[in-house]
Order: structure tokens, then C-alpha cells, then sequence
């Protein structure tokens, strides 16, 4: 059966980065779940759908070409989407849209479909909870409200334009709520993930400790047998 590593937690905590790096220092393949969340999100969009009609959302998911290729980029049929889906608008639809249970239901098979063949490193906010249970090791990344914020800030900054700092602390801190409060794959950390605070760590500091704790989990489960 294939491995499986699953970061999740919430905006800013550097899952991205993170499982990026972790995926290449194991050779393994990377799946970014809230980029098909986006993607879903940006097509909805340009359909005129409202982020609360979960029905016709989740239809649409149904009838698009909507994959990730080992690395993580992301493509509606043909089209690659990886910066398309990034705007502050899909961000703010895709945070609506996946509180609602018929759009996680439509998204669900097609993430467990990039576990079959492969060893993966999935982030989101339910992949160690909900999506993969099994998952050989299930990470939750966190860092301080602020330092998230000043994270978020900077990505934004770096996509070109002016940025509000606070407007994007705001912003931040009602997505948590959402994320936290949502009846559906809530937003937590259950007791049989490893809390792992990034507040004063390095990408590289972060990526060693989750490659230690895999390697513990190797050796654990090598004596059990």
C-alpha cells in the first residue's frame, strides 16, 4: 500500500511550503487539496455560481477535468490554473464553498484517487482527519495568528499589487472561525496528530522534523512486526 504523510492545518502555518519540500526530499508525489478546492472555486466563478449553492458547485465538480500532476500544479482540463487560483476572490469563495458537505463529498474520491498508485504528502485541513485516517503520519501545522498573517501578507505582496496588512489579519481570522465552526471536517487537531508549531522555524527546521517523526514512525512500525 502506498505511504502517506498529511499536513494539515490552518492559513498561513506554511502547509504548502512545507509538503512541497517534504514531497521532494522523499521523491514522493504532492497533493495540494485546497488548490482543488480553489480550482473548483474558479470555475464556479466564471459559471456565476454562488459559494452557498452547494448542489450546483458539487455538479459542476462532477463534470470538469479537475487533476493535480505529481508536483502539485493544478489544471482544469488542458489549463494550467496553479496562479489563476490564488486571487483573494477565489480565496474567498473557495473558504464558503468548502464548508458545504455536497462540495467535500464530490472532492473526496478524487483526492483518495492520488494515493493509489503512489506514495503521498497531502495538505489541507482534513487530510489527516477525514480524508486519509490511516495515513502513516498525520501532522498539524500551526504558527502565531500573526506570524500566519505576516506570511499570507508577504504571499500576497509577492503576486504584485498593494497589500493591506490588516485587512489580511481580518481576513485571516474569519477563515479560521469558518474553518473551525463548519458542521462538516471541522478545522481541528485530533488526538492522533502530532502538533507541530512553526512560530520561529525555518522551512528547512520544519521540513527536518517532519522527516524525523516519519523516520520514528518507520521504526515503530518495524518493531511492531
Amino acid at each position: 500500500m502506498p505511504k502517506i504523510i498529511a499536513i494539515d492545518g490552518p492559513a498561513g502555518a506554511g502547509k504548502s511550503t512545507v509538503a512541497r519540500q517534504v514531497a521532494q526530499r522523499l521523491g514522493w508525489h504532492f497533493l495540494d487539496s485546497g488548490a482543488l478546492y480553489r480550482a473548483l472555486s474558479l470555475a464556479a466563478l466564471e459559471h456565476g455560481l454562488q459559494p452557498t449553492d452547494g448542489h450546483h458547485v458539487a455538479a459542476l465538480g462532477a463534470q470538469l477535468d479537475l487533476r493535480q500532476g505529481p508536483d502539485g500544479r493544478t489544471y482544469l482540463g488542458a489549463r494550467d490554473v496553479s496562479s489563476a487560483i490564488r486571487t483573494e476572490a477565489v480565496t474567498a469563495f473557495a473558504s464558503r464553498a468548502s464548508a458545504q458537505p455536497e462540495v467535500r463529498a464530490a472532492l473526496l474520491g478524487l483526492q483518495r484517487a492520488a494515493a493509489r498508485d503512489a506514495d503521498l504528502v497531502c495538505e489541507g485541513r482534513d487530510m489527516g482527519s477525514v480524508v486519509f485516517p490511516d495515513a502513516a503520519l498525520k501532522i498539524f501545522l500551526d504558527a502565531q495568528p500573526q506570524v500566519r498573517a505576516g506570511r499570507r501578507t508577504l504571499e500576497l505582496a509577492g503576486q504584485g499589487g498593494s497589500v493591506d496588512a490588516k485587512a489580511v489579519q481580518q481576513d485571516m481570522e474569519q477563515r479560521d472561525h469558518a474553518d473551525s465552526s463548519r458542521a462538516v471536517a471541522p478545522l481541528q487537531c485530533a488526538a492522533d496528530q502530532q502538533p507541530l508549531d512553526t512560530t520561529g522555524m525555518t522551512v528547512d527546521e520544519v521540513v527536518n522534523r517532519i522527516l524525523e517523526l516519519f523516520a520514528e514512525r518507520l521504526r515503530e512500525g518495524v518493531a511492531r512486526r
